[in-house]
């Protein structure tokens, strides 16, 4: 049963990232993700990514345990 939820979780996530994706949201490049370039060197922080995806799946599982 718990892997059955855990499937259609890991499911979902990756329906609604395609979709924002699909819907033009620029993931990755938002008010708060940092980016540090020196010379060939590129270093990236996707913080408010990470925040976002982390509240989405929040809300999902509080969904599902319902």
């Amino acid at each position: 049963m718990a892997l059955g939820k855990g499937l259609v979780l890991v499911g979902l996530l990756i329906a609604a990232g395609g979709a924002l994706l699909w819907w033009g949201v620029p993931l990755g490049r938002l008010p708060g993700d940092f980016v540090v370039r020196r010379g060939a060197f590129t270093f990236y922080v996707p913080l408010t990514t990470s925040v976002l995806i982390s509240l989405a799946a929040t809300l999902v599982m509080a969904l599902l345990k319902k």
